[in-house]
């Protein structure tokens, strides 16, 4: 049974897709060609969630979701799905025994980097091709059959394209993990179906320009409060050379006491703090299995 349209980076099957289909059983999944799409669709009502990428553990933040969503458009984060990242050599059936012969690699720029040992080591004299995304690369390999290619992509995009895994789990590092985001227009919605492994609070700090010291008082104000924090990140403005908003994110969820103490100290000290979100947050055991 459909019970809503969730919207995430297409095509079918990047790992984006892959988020989605660990949790978003029974919704309609609509793909979008970027993530500022995905975005705009969920605050114009097209789609009840927008699930984009946030950060990399390897490669760190996706600058475009973060600048996307405090530039233009100001949604709030409702969850977050945490999966692990496996990245696998595909090629068409037709050349599963020759495939160490093929002359191009498709993939995302990102996959390409985590897979830089293999690719040295493996694929020396092969060429290497960068894509928007690795599902779009395991696509094109399937639609040109004529070419001797292939791609880096996950799990399912062999399964949706009918592709072969000539080579599996090629990445550099095992405990590679991306961050998802679940993006909703009322920043109140529960996400019931999301079982989650505990909380978070994203904040979005703007330090006083004539202060100094002011971020150390900002980590003092969390410190003292014995609040975790799992990420502080600064960002520009775009306003000005040196000016910078930071993103910080506390491990547990929005409370009645120690958190709004901690904005109010904040903004006592001449920061402006915007809330993000306040969460669950859940880690899928598995891509898809091969």
């Amino acid at each position: 049974m459909i019970v809503g349209k969730v919207g995430y980076l297409g095509p079918k099957a990047t790992f984006t897709h892959v988020a989605v289909q660990g949790v978003f059983k029974q919704h309609d999944h609509i793909p979008y060609k970027t993530i500022p799409a995905c975005i705009d669709a969920v605050d114009n009502g097209e789609i009840e969630y927008g699930i984009v990428p946030l950060e990399n553990a390897l490669e760190g933040s996706v600058n475009l979701t973060l600048d996307y969503l405090i530039h233009e458009r100001r949604l709030p984060i409702v969850g977050e799905i945490v999966l692990p990242i496996r990245q696998h050599l595909m090629v068409h059936p037709s050349r599963a025994e020759q495939w160490k012969n093929i002359e191009t690699i498709y993939s995302h720029p990102h996959a390409i980097a985590q897979c830089h040992k293999f690719l040295h080591g493996e694929c020396t004299s092969t060429a290497v091709e960068e894509m928007t995304s690795t599902a779009f690369a395991a696509k094109y390999v399937s639609e040109h059959l004529e070419l001797n290619i292939g791609a880096i992509a996950n799990g399912l995009a062999a399964h949706e394209y009918g592709l072969h895994i000539a080579c599996p789990n090629i990445h550099d590092y095992d405990h590679n993990t991306t961050r998802f985001v679940i993006l909703h227009k009322d920043g109140a919605q529960e996400v019931p179906f999301l079982a989650g492994n505990g909380c978070k609070t994203t904040l979005m700090i703007t330090l006083p320009s004539d202060q100094a010291g002011a971020l150390h008082q900002v980590l003092s104000a969390f410190s003292w409060r014995k609040l975790n924090l799992s990420k502080i990140e600064s960002r520009p403005m775009k306003t000005g050379l040196g000016n910078y908003f930071f993103i910080v994110d506390i491990e547990q969820k929005m409370d009645e006491v120690l958190i709004p103490g901690a904005m109010a100290e904040l903004e006592a000290l001449g920061c402006s703090v915007e809330l993000l979100g306040s969460y669950p947050h859940t880690l899928l055991e598995t891509e898809i299995p091969l």
